[in-house]
């Protein structure tokens, strides 16, 4: 790999864990980046996973005040997590590379919408808290944790917006608590799909480490710009460029 293309990888990265922490949407970067740098499809999930653990990294290690006191939460979460993470491994490396490019289109072009469609994370906060004042958990949550995560260690786009209005939603918790839970249920459920691709698929660790870098310095400065970004904008203007990805990849697969 040359210098030029290390850097790139670096940059979309950090593109990547920014574009998460704001939107859940972190493979909406680095994906099509490991892409451009030659990497066929299944080899470019696997190895985009392989490197978003360490968005997970940075993302928790910044949220450190957000988390005080939840760990008995996320330790009941944590299975939901693991098992999830885990069966989307597994199903990913049964899908034929060919079928798997041809649904990747969707799914991206899914996650775009239902995030141009979600209401403002904000509003899902206000409603949850309302529902839920105690902040007690509803007994299903890590059944609804496992189910997203089956979805995160297949492909993963969106599995963090559909967390974040999960968490939202059901506990009663502000935005900063639910998106610092969303970046540990995540990472957990990255790590476990990663764990397995390591020794299953075929990652490209020249590509990975220079992601993992950027994606590590984007998950670290995420928390921050979700405290002060507008939200609403970026939200919507990563939604689009999602559905521009999405059709700019369906024409390579069914073209």
């Amino acid at each position: 790999m040359s210098p030029a293309e290390f850097a790139l990888l670096v940059l979309a990265g950090v593109g990547g864990g920014l574009t998460g922490s704001i939107a859940g949407l972190a493979s909406l970067v680095s994906y099509p980046a490991l892409l451009a740098a030659g990497l066929p499809p299944v080899a470019a999930n696997v190895t985009n996973t392989v490197a978003l653990v360490l968005n997970g990294v940075g993302a928790v290690s910044a949220s450190g005040p957000e988390l005080r006191g939840q760990g008995r939460r996320l330790l009941r979460l944590a299975s939901g997590a693991v098992l999830g993470g885990a069966a989307g491994a597994a199903l990913l490396l049964l899908t034929p590379s060919d079928a798997f490019e041809r649904i990747v289109p969707w799914l991206i072009g899914g996650a775009a919408v239902a995030l141009l469609v979600q209401r403002p994370p904000r509003e899902l906060a206000a409603r949850g808290a309302a529902t839920h004042p105690t902040h007690r958990d509803p007994w299903w949550l890590p059944l609804a944790v496992a189910a997203i995560a089956v979805y995160g260690g297949y492909f993963g786009a969106a599995a963090g917006v559909m967390l974040l209005a999960l968490f939202l939603l059901s506990t009663g918790e502000g935005l900063a608590v639910g998106n610092a839970m969303r970046n540990v249920v995540l990472g957990l459920a990255n790590l476990t799909a990663a764990v397995g691709f390591a020794v299953f698929a075929p990652v490209a660790w020249s590509a990975a480490v220079p992601l993992a870098i950027g994606l590590f310095v984007g998950g670290r400065l995420g928390p921050r710009v979700v405290r002060r970004a507008p939200q609403l904008l970026l939200r919507r203007l990563i939604a689009l460029a999602g559905l521009g990805l999405a059709v700019h990849l369906a024409v390579q697969a069914y073209g």
